[in-house]
């Protein structure tokens, strides 16, 4: 019996080794000599434009077969029109990737009919920065800190009403008592940008530092532009003395809230698939976002372009968006109300 039992073993370590290269030879036989589109769901210069693009240098070869990367942007709906599209036209083949705001995959929850989409049957691929987000204020306004827009009111550029930009703002504004006008309607942060420096707005909530320190580097490192409110992540030495948004948490109903408006933007830059793409290009594509975000190459070309790296799985995001979806109908209904420009 023993002597059986052993047998059985060796063959079903035998038939699983013939698998995985049989497997893998499948992935690199389906994608040499294709492409593999990126679809950015915001306009060019944005952060996730700029990521898109430091990724897509380098993410081809890690892909057995190793495709042609191409980044395409698709405007509209603050990423919501890219996911429309992802989820009900795009090629389920494994052939196209997708990234945008981390709002995105919580539309359906917050009852937005327009997004026409399951995040649950999305393939996650993973994600490239667990973003730290802030508000920040150009140096015009006149506004020291973030106190001081308790008192007088300051106008804050955004762009649709489904975005992250106009749902922090609002937050800030609904929750903790801001004075501010949401001027909502510009394309993207790139925007907002122009018309900081065009004096038609002061500032931007909802922005990640690595953007921050990127695409507004000038206005940043000149003082034309600082943070006032950190809205993510741990409170980060670079921000001493900057308040965190957790800090104004009164009550257990106020951190979940929080984490349900300011805590997402820990998924900065995801990347997710159509439902239907193939397990064992998934697999590859999750392994090779992984194998990229460790490449020296990548590494490099990630510190010119100056984004942050801080990586989580395909499998990490799955479960962090799965967990937040089950929030209490009490938590959600606030955060409805809260992110509402008006």
């Amino acid at each position: 019996m023993r002597n059986t039992k052993r047998a059985i073993a060796a063959s079903i370590l035998l038939a699983t080794a013939a698998v995985v290269p049989a497997a893998a030879d499948e992935v690199s036989d389906f994608y040499k000599g294709k492409s593999v589109n990126i679809v950015v769901g915001h306009e060019p210069a944005t952060g996730f434009d700029v990521y898109a693009r430091v990724l897509a240098r380098h993410l081809g070869r890690h892909i057995p077969g190793n495709p042609n990367i191409v980044v395409q942007n698709m405007t509209g709906a603050s990423g919501i029109t890219a996911a429309n599209w992802l989820y009900n036209v795009a090629p389920k083949d494994g052939t196209v990737m997708a990234t945008f705001v981390h709002t995105v995959p919580f539309e359906p929850l917050m009852g937005n009919s327009a997004a026409r989409f399951d995040p649950a049957k999305f393939v996650w691929i993973g994600n490239m920065e667990e973003s730290v987000a802030v508000c920040g204020i150009s140096k015009g306004a006149g506004i020291a800190k973030f106190e001081d827009m308790l008192k007088k009111e300051t106008v804050w550029g955004a762009t649709g009403a489904t975005g992250p930009l106009v749902k922090s703002a609002a937050a800030v504004k609904n929750l903790l008592g801001a004075k501010m006008k949401i001027v909502a309607g510009y394309k993207g942060s790139a925007s907002v940008k122009i018309a900081i420096t065009r004096n038609e707005v002061n500032g931007i909530c909802g922005l990640p530092m690595s953007t921050i320190q990127s695409a507004w580097g000038d206005l940043y490192k000149s003082g034309e532009f600082r943070p006032v409110l950190q809205l993510s992540g741990r409170k980060q030495p670079e921000l001493k003395g900057i308040p965190h948004v957790d800090d104004y948490a009164k009550s257990d109903s106020d951190r979940q809230t929080f984490g349900l408006i300011f805590g997402l933007q820990a998924l900065g830059r995801i990347y997710l698939s159509p439902p239907g793409t193939p397990d064992t290009r998934r697999d590859a594509l999750r392994t090779a976002l992984l194998a990229t975000m460790k490449d020296p190459k990548f590494i490099a070309d990630a510190e010119k372009a100056k984004i942050d790296i801080s990586p989580m799985t395909g499998e990490e995001v799955e479960q962090f968006i799965a967990r937040l979806s089950s929030a209490p109908t009490a938590i959600i209904e606030r955060v409805k109300k809260a992110t509402r420009p008006d």
